[in-house]
């Protein structure tokens, strides 16, 4: 198809006329100096886009960015990078896309006829601009950014337009054919959502041209394609219908998709995609790197921990990147340092100051692509059948695109939000790994596949699963899942099924999963039922991208100062032993009792005001007790006088019948895991431990050092140095120092601070399995959710006194009631549907969603239930959750 480019002449001059029409006010900033907005709306070929033009003081022409918003947003969405931008020495023009804001028009989804030809425009009125840089007359110094549909455009306008000069998208696609049939299959909940977006997106744009007159036929015809061009809305009830993309559907989206004019964009790149990231994989800026190094253009590539399933996009960091790289390739200063040719984020490391995770780079001098490094790992398991259920329903669960940290309710039910149904999938296992693997980029497996469907295709789904040690933990990186069309498949087709790019470790004592399923629920699947059988045929082959180097965390100072305060802390406890009185007697019928508590208090220094007061409670052996309760509860005091770090002013701790005092020899039998715990950084972890152990003078056969390590689970990793582990590596670390001797009671002080997710779920296994072996954890957290999924037993306690305790379903109450949550508003007839369900008694509206009563359902077939009957469901979860519980408990304290 060949593309008719306007005469831009008269269009500059227009806008050049208009250009002093428009409302200049000063934008408040409390960083010198000020930064000027001029907002108007431009008239491009009878389309009225709404601007917001960004300037600093200062003297003499500058570069100018055009910064581009993402779908369903607006020109507000990017008011405050614009306003950074401007104050680092930039012109800055934002818009509305058609269709969008104030804006008039219809969505295109970037149309080089539309969207593009506007983004030409826009260049030609920086060009009349007098405090914009020019490299000839009509030609600014231009940069283009912005992120999803704003990075898309960056690259059709360096496409199209050869006076744009530096690009940095973000979060984008390449060919968006590809991102929404990705392998023929049509992404249904994604593209959903895009259509929705679209219809209610902005003020005063249209479904018809401005100010033209209609008539009721295409009115209703306009409404029903809401804000989308009639060729786009075709395409969407097509396909919708179908469930299958035609080809008519590709051609349109890859002719308005960047690899179209792929091999016209030669300028420098910064490609920054989520990894968090469902819509736009990395896959997609795979394809932009590899095409634009091909021209010749400076390339780097930064992948970011979050993207458009959520996460932490980074924005502070990426917009100081993207300025960096303006810096060098449109004010050409030769110093700015543009960072490294690819990096992606890592969590690992911790925060001193506030004791958060952080996220740690891994660079490399060139970008790895998604196969470097590939290393073969057996999969095993015999040929599985397994069938795709008629209307393809229930569907399997990867991900609920769009709605990020919305989906959190399921995992209180302890499924996550990942779910595959028995009989609708095939699952091969690897053996566990003997050290830690790191995956960057796309695994790839060969497996043969049978279909009795009528036409023998069959549509799969794939994705690789990191299993912990008990078999049944698994975890979805990214939460991605890759689908696959097979044709011709009657007798039997052989295919290479590439997974989806992650960058990813599994850690020693973890294997990897291949299941691959017969449907998902964010895309289409076949609605005629068929059985499939799938045979691997080969390993599965691990990119590890051996050139990417992880940088290594910033030591603080308690990593080297904490053992010698433990060193005074221990002489300070030896002092006071010599001077302590005799104390009590022991407690015969206490000896097989953990912990038991009467009446203890404990007063501020130099105050009247009790820190503890008047608290008793019990724990008995073989329970995970958690320890609640808001800032200035008491909680940290009582573990303080547990320990025997200070002595109680009133009451009495027992542990097993003996009365606690500093060194009071059966703290021997007590285990205490506190928030940063010091190691020696050169030496490995191994020898951190057996050093600790020697510093108690306890015999080297008392330490059972090798059963402390089962449970924490390190192992490989126990041979390195300590200053190359994760943070979660540190923590497991630290709590194996905590259980050297096997102690009976364990105590744990916010074990879980600075840990991803994966590494949350970890040490709440290391605390189930201690446990679970006839010993005692005590834990004091301020993650609810954690402490509902971990513990058998709570102690509530606010203002230094007991609140409420016992088992954890007694406090937070009966579980025959859940919480839907909805992404929408469903009419009484589904709501009917739900109420009639085998096993539910009752479903009716509350804030929020449904609240559905369960007469002998199961919490997860009940998920399963709601997505056949087509629930816009975006969390599932108990109607009083332990938050609800505690906040009552508490009077709506914070924890």
């Amino acid at each position: 198809m060949r593309l008719r480019l306007p005469r831009w002449a008269a269009v500059t001059a227009v806008l050049a006329v208009l250009a002093g029409a428009g409302t200049l006010t000063a934008v408040a900033s409390d960083d010198p100096p000020p930064v000027h907005r001029a907002d108007r709306m431009l008239d491009l070929d009878g389309v009225r886009l709404d601007t917001s033009y960004f300037t600093g003081d200062g003297d003499g022409r500058r570069p100018a960015v055009l910064l581009g918003h993402g779908f369903g947003g607006s020109k507000d969405d990017v008011r405050a990078q614009a306003e950074q931008l401007a104050r680092d020495g930039y012109a800055v023009l934002t818009w509305s896309a058609r269709g969008f804001g104030a804006s008039t028009g219809q969505i295109g989804l970037n149309d080089p006829d539309h969207e593009v030809k506007d983004a030409r425009g826009l260049v030609d009125w920086l060009a009349g601009r007098p405090e914009v840089l020019l490299d000839k007359p009509g030609d600014p110094r231009v940069g283009v950014t912005g992120a999803s549909y704003g990075g898309a455009i960056s690259l059709l306008a360096a496409g199209h337009d050869p006076r744009v000069d530096a690009i940095a998208p973000q979060i984008t696609y390449w060919n968006l054919a590809d991102a929404l049939f990705p392998q023929g299959v049509f992404k249904k909940l994604w593209a959903g959502i895009f259509f929705s977006a679209g219809n209610q997106a902005g003020g005063a744009a249209g479904a018809t041209a401005a100010g033209g007159a209609a008539t009721e036929k295409a009115d209703e015809k306009a409404a029903a394609c809401g804000r989308f061009t009639p060729e786009l809305c075709a395409l969407y009830q097509r396909v919708a219908v179908s469930g299958k993309p035609d080809a008519a559907a590709r051609a349109l989206l890859e002719a308005r998709s960047p690899s179209a004019v792929g091999s016209r964009i030669k300028v420098p790149a910064l490609l920054v995609q989520g990894q968090s990231d469902s819509l736009f994989t990395l896959a997609q800026s795979d394809a932009m790197a590899k095409a634009l190094t091909a021209n010749g253009a400076p390339v780097a590539v930064d992948w970011i921990s979050g993207g458009h399933d959520g996460g932490d996009r980074e924005t502070e960091r990426v917009e100081r990147r993207i300025t960096t790289w303006f810096d060098r390739w449109l004010k050409r200063d030769t110093s700015a340092d543009t960072g490294p040719a690819f990096r992606v984020s890592r969590t690992g490391g911790v925060d001193s100051t506030d004791g958060r995770a952080t996220l740690r780079a891994a660079t490399a001098d060139r970008y790895p692509g998604l196969t470097a490094g590939t290393t073969a790992v057996p999969l095993t398991g015999r040929p599985w059948t397994f069938t795709n259920p008629a209307g393809a329903s229930p569907p399997a669960v990867s991900a609920l695109p769009g709605l990020g940290g919305s989906v959190a309710g399921l995992s209180s039910l302890g499924v996550g939000i990942s779910l595959d149904f028995p009989g609708q999938h095939a699952r091969f296992d690897a053996k566990p790994q003997a050290e830690p693997l790191r995956i960057t980029g796309t695994p790839t497996v060969r497996v043969k596949v049978t279909s009795t469907a009528t036409d023998g295709s069959a549509v799969l789904f794939a994705k690789v699963y990191d299993v912990g040690p008990d078999g049944r933990q698994q975890v979805l990186p990214s939460q991605l899942v890759t689908p696959v069309r097979v044709e011709g498949a009657a007798a039997g087709k052989s295919v290479t099924l590439t997974l989806p790019a992650i960058d990813h470790e599994v850690e020693a004592g973890h294997r990897l999963r291949l299941v691959v399923a017969a449907t998902d629920l964010g895309y289409a699947s076949p609605v005629l039922p068929a059985d499939y059988t799938v045979t691997v045929e080969g390993p599965l082959s691990v990119p590890t991208a051996p050139g990417v180097d992880t940088q290594a965390a910033v030591l603080p100072w308690w990593v080297w100062g904490l053992p010698l305060l433990g060193l005074a802390a221990a002489a300070a406890l030896l002092f006071s032993a010599r001077r302590r009185t005799a104390a009590p007697a022991p407690d015969p019928a206490l000896t097989a009792v953990p912990l038991q508590i009467t009446g203890l208090s404990k007063k501020y220094k130099g105050g009247e005001r009790y820190s503890v007061r008047d608290l008793s409670f019990r724990v008995e052996q073989g329970q995970v007790l958690g320890l609640l309760g808001p800032n200035g509860a008491g909680k940290t005091t009582t573990l303080r006088m547990l320990m025997g770090l200070i002595t109680p002013d009133e009451g009495e701790i027992r542990v097993f019948g003996q009365a606690i005092r500093p060194g009071a020899p059966v703290l021997s039998r007590v285990g205490a895991f506190v928030e940063g715990a010091g190691f020696l950084p050169h030496l490995n972890g191994r020898e951190n431990l057996d050093l600790y152990w020697k510093a108690t003078g306890r015999p080297a056969e008392d330490a059972h050092v090798d059963e402390a390590l089962r449970i924490a689970n390190l192992g490989g990793a126990l041979d390195r140095a300590v200053r190359t582990y994760s943070q979660g590596m540190r923590q497991r670390l630290a709590l194996a120092q905590a259980m050297l001797g096997l102690p009976d009671l364990l105590i744990l002080d916010e074990p879980t601070n600075g840990l991803d997710p994966p590494q949350i779920r970890e040490m709440r296994e290391v605390m189930i399995r201690y446990a679970a072996e006839g010993r005692t954890v005590i834990v004091s957290s301020h993650l609810l959710a954690e402490v509902e999924q971990s513990c058998t037993h709570l102690v509530v306690m606010d203002r230094g006194q007991l609140v409420q305790a016992g088992p954890v379903a007694e406090i937070t109450g009966s579980g025959d009631t859940l919480l839907v949550t909805l992404a929408g508003d469903v009419d009484d007839v589904l709501v009917e549907k739900v109420g009639a369900l085998s096993g539910v008694t009752a479903a009716t509206r509350a804030d929020g969603g449904l609240l559905v009563r369960l007469d002998g359902l199961d919490p997860t077939a009940l998920i399963g239930e709601l997505v056949a009957l087509d629930v816009p469901l975006t969390g599932v979860g108990p109607h009083r959750r332990l938050e609800d519980a505690f906040l009552t408990l508490i009077g709506g304290g914070a924890a």
